[in-house]
């Protein structure tokens, strides 16, 4: 019988840490924006065409 005490109050304080953690994400405003994400693949990325030297040159200042 004092295994199922145990277990109660163990899942009582894992609750409340994920109710924390749920709390903490949502005052952080990670779940502001619903629309966004939904859309996202809708809209179309504009591309920068670079000349090759260009690119060949900030390619050598990265790994310099």
């Amino acid at each position: 019988m004092s295994v199922i005490y145990i277990l109660i109050t163990v899942s009582i304080c894992v609750a409340v840490l994920f109710l924390g953690a749920f709390i903490k994400a949502v005052k952080s405003g990670q779940y502001d924006d619903d629309y966004t994400p939904s859309v996202r693949m809708l809209f179309d990325d504009e591309l920068i065409k670079e000349k090759p030297n260009q690119i060949i040159q900030k390619e050598k200042s990265k790994t310099i």
